[in-house]
Formats: C-alpha cells, structure tokens, sequence
C-alpha cells in the first residue's frame, strides 16, 4: 500500500476495512489515528485519551475476542446507541474488522422507530450508556427474541460480560455487508440501507479525493457517529488516507475553534445549523478577540459542509468572518455520504451549488429517463462504487431505487449547469431535512393520527436558516373537542423526539386535498403563508 494516496484514482488503498488498519498498523504503528478531546476530563487513564494506528488495531483485534466470546457470528448485527467517544469509533471499526454489520441507533429517532429498527434489523447486541440503558431495555422487551444489552461508557468502553476468547480469524470480502443504517423515506416506516465493505471504503475515498487528504490531515469530527455524515466523510475520509480525527462527545460552540487549534486540525466536516452557530458566536465578540481567533485559525484547509443545504449568503458570511474557505458537498446515506463536492481552493466553486461528481457518475433525468440538457429540471441520478447494495429485506423499493444498470434514484430536483455543478431545486420525496436528520412527514402525521382528538394531520418542513428546515404541522380536531397546541406538541415528542416534534402546530377546519383525497402539503403551506402564520 502506498504511504500517500493517488487523488487522481479513486481505488481504494486495501480491500477491506481489515486490511487497511492492518496495513497502516504495520506501516506507521505510531502515527496518530484518533485524539478525544473531552477524555481530558474524564477520570481515565491516559492510555486512552488518544489512539494510534498501532493500537487502533489491537484494541479492535481485543474487541473481535470479546465479540467471540457472546457468541458472534460474521455476518451478525452489533449495535450501539452512544454518544461520541472512543467507545463507539472502536465498536464502528471493530466491528467491520471483524466481519460483522454494524448498526447504529439514533438517539434522536424515537421511541417508536427505536423499537421499529431493533426488531427489522435482527440485531444480536447492543451497546448503550447509561443515559439510554432504560429506553433501549423497554424496546427490547417488546421483542419476542433475545437482544443482548451491554451498558457501556463513551470514553472508557464496554462493561464486557465475558472475558475475551481467541476465535479463528475470518474471512473478510469487499462484497461482505458492513453497515446497516436506516434512513427514513416518504413512508413512515424507516429504510435499512446496507453497504459493504467496499461502498463504505469508496465513501471514503471519495472525500479523501474531492478533499485532496493526505496522512498530515487532522479532521475534527462532532456529528453523531449514528450518521452516514461522520461514519464515511469524518472517519472513513482520514482512515483511506492514513490521516487522523479529533473525535468530541459531540458540537459545543464554545469549544469547537480549542478543539481545531489545540490539536492542530486541518479541516473539519459540519452541517449549515453548526455553520450559523459560529457566526452568531462570533458576532458576540469584541473587534480584538475576532482578529485574534482568525489570525489562530490560519492553517486550517477547509471546513466541509453537508446534509443540508447551505445558504449562499452563510456560506459568503462564514468565509469573510473567518478566513476559511467552505466546501459544500452532497451525499446520501444510499451512497455512503459524498457523492457531489466542490472543487478545492483555488479552484472555483460556486455558491448554492453541492458541486461536481467526485468518484461518481452524476445525470439529470426526465420523467421518461431521459438525460436532461445542460440547465433544465429533473431527478438527480448517480452511479458508483459508493452506492448500497440493497435495501434490507425490502428488495421491492431496492429495484425502484437502483436501475438494472446500477444508477440510482436520488430522489432530488436538480438541473446541471455548463461547467457541471449541479443545483439542487427541490425533492420529489416529501422529506423533510432538519439538522442533517431525514424526516418522513407520514410518520409525523401518523403519530398525530393517533391523538384520539385528531382527525385529519399533515406535517411539512419550511426553510430555517438555522436547522435547514423545521417541522410543522395541520390538523383538524374532532367537532366539540378541546385539544392545545402544546398538548399535541407533548404528545409528539414522547413519541417522536425533540428533533421531528413539530416547531408549531396550527390548526384547520379542514386541510387542502386533491382530487383522490390526499392532503396536498403544499397547498397547506401556501394557505399558512396567506394566513401569516410562517
């Protein structure tokens, strides 16, 4: 393998995910893999506050023992439901080097989902903390089998129940199944994506391409381990790359810039919502401090920005404030994340684009599957080695999404310009995107169905300029009864979460159907916009 990546092929430098860390452990044992940020102040030992090639691979190569000792098989799901930390990064890795599928939970889900994902996906165990142990057991008890619960800790990890046993290594194959995630679609029930092996080491080496990484690159990773975004771009990007990642327990705005300057980052992967936090952060500053911070931040590359649309007149604000150049980029969960980026500076990129296929093959549809000319509408459609194997157990929707000759369906308006960047324009699916999360409004509506008081409901996402989008949502109650705003809000998010809870709910006497009798969600906003009401 080579020390330094060809940004020029987008060939992965092994195999396997195996193979790689086994690679870069015997090349450079001592180069720097992972750093943890928050550890500083937790009461463990040193040992474990950073992670080296070297020990990257032993500590993944002691979890596969305890993995054999309860009895884990390849191919079997692991899950875990933790914040950031050293814990869930080697459960990740682990878990692939291993030859079995990691599936993540998402904290933010819900109730209900959790208990949906936990009894589709066949998981065999699964690592919680503390703060989620309660949750995770009542889902589980739903269940008519066995899940074993393991409470683990973010930065010192698993309580394991079994002393670790020696098992005869496994075969690992890039066609293997590595990841099951599952997204939500225009129904309400959510998708488990599954990518190999080799779609999760193409996601990375299309970031590490788009981003021209190499093995002196140091990411700062704070979103969610439990998203695509991090998984593939903030993970995946350095590991093809034998660079590193500065891993937080998650976004704090008022340590983000000590974590990239304190442990020298050269780029960092965030979300528009995080993008405008620093910029009203930094307008709380005095005149001195803003130029000190912007003289301190001037050997950082990049920052990356995804999962949502960035505004252009952020995006703008962000680089004149700070000095750093932003990269917009697109990527699905379906794809391993990046599929479009723009360009690196000096190269131009354009403002309000996601930008040009990296390690992809990227056209513009019509209805018919025609390829549209340069600057006219239709559904985004890609191609590569990034894109996922299958939807699992569901291969009815698999062979809707992904044609006989691999592209698959995006989902996304977009047209092309001259020069190739492409410009998304709206969504054919009615997802709502709100902080990165995918949000299917039937699962909202289907949960506001269930209030004995309502009975008609439909949800929608609006623009925000600081969530991308937010959530709201119609309903029209039963004649005679007296339900409030906020009484449904509480309702939601016990079952939805605080992130698909809806922001405001208003209510109809009736809402807008077609002629079939389905609520047109559009009409909705427009009558919400004649009344004043958004």
């Amino acid at each position: 393998m080579s020390a330094s990546l060809n940004l020029t092929d987008y060939t992965p430098p092994a195999s396997t995910i195996r193979a790689l860390i086994d690679n870069y452990a015997r090349q450079c044992p001592d180069a720097s893999f992972a750093l943890f940020p928050d550890a500083e102040f937790s009461n463990i030992e040193d040992s474990h506050k950073t992670l080296s090639y070297g020990e990257l691979q032993q500590c993944v190569l002691e979890y596969a023992g305890f993995f054999a000792a309860l009895g884990v098989q390849k191919g079997d799901k692991v899950s875990f439901m933790l914040g950031n930390g050293r814990t869930s990064l080697l459960l990740f890795l682990a878990t692939l080097y291993s030859g079995n599928v990691s599936a993540p939970l998402n904290p933010a889900a819900g109730a209900e989902q959790i208990d949906y994902v936990l009894d589709h996906s066949d998981t065999k165990i699964i690592f919680v903390s503390q703060d989620y142990y309660e949750q995770v057991k009542n889902s589980v008890q739903k269940l008519a089998r066995e899940i074993t619960i393991i409470v683990s800790d973010i930065d010192s990890g698993p309580n394991w129940p079994l002393p670790a046993i020696e098992s005869p290594p496994i075969a690992v194959d890039a066609n293997d199944e590595a990841l099951l995630m599952y997204t939500s679609g225009t129904t309400g029930r959510p998708k488990g994506v599954v990518l190999t092996q080799n779609n999760l080491l193409a996601g990375g080496m299309n970031t590490a391409c788009a981003h021209e990484l190499r093995a002196k690159d140091r990411a700062v990773c704070v979103l969610p381990m439990c998203h695509i975004n991090a998984q593939c771009s903030t993970v995946m990007g350095p590991l093809v790359s034998g660079g590193s990642v500065v891993m937080s327990h998650g976004f704090s705005v008022n340590q983000f810039w000590n974590w990239v300057i304190d442990y020298q980052a050269t780029w960092f992967s965030v979300v528009p919502t995080i993008i405008s936090y620093l910029i009203h952060q930094q307008k709380q500053r005095s005149a001195e401090q803003k130029s000190e911070l912007k003289n301190r931040l001037c050997n950082i590359r990049f920052g990356r920005s995804a999962s949502a649309p960035l505004a252009p007149s952020i995006h703008e604000l962000f680089e004149k404030i700070f000095g750093i150049p932003i990269v917009e980029t697109m990527g699905l969960t379906e794809t391993s994340a990046q599929i479009l980026s723009n360009p690196m500076p000096p190269k131009e990129g354009k403002y309000g684009s996601p930008g040009i296929g990296f390690g992809t093959e990227i056209k513009i549809i019509d209805s018919h599957g025609n390829t549209q000319a340069t600057g006219h509408e239709g559904e985004l459609m890609v191609r590569g080695e990034c894109v996922m194997k299958e939807y699992y157990k569901n291969p009815t929707v698999t062979a809707e999404t992904i044609n006989v000759d691999g592209w698959l369906h995006t989902g996304d308006l977009a047209r092309m310009d001259e020069d190739g960047f492409v410009f998304i324009t709206g969504r054919l699916k009615e997802l709502i995107i709100k902080c990165g999360e995918n949000i299917a409004p039937r699962e909202i509506d289907d949960v506001l169905y269930s209030h004995p008081s309502i009975v008609e409901a439909g949800a929608v996402g609006i623009d925000d300029s600081d969530f991308g989008q937010e959530v709201i949502a119609c309903v029209v109650v039963k004649d005679n009864e007296k339900v409030s705003e906020k009484e449904l809000s509480d309702f939601c998010f016990g079952k939805l979460g605080k992130i698909k809870t809806p922001k405001n709910i208003f209510f109809f006497e009736e809402l807008p159907k077609g002629p079939s009798g389905k609520i047109q969600r559009l009409k909705m906003v427009d009558e919400l916009k004649r009344k004043a009401l958004i």
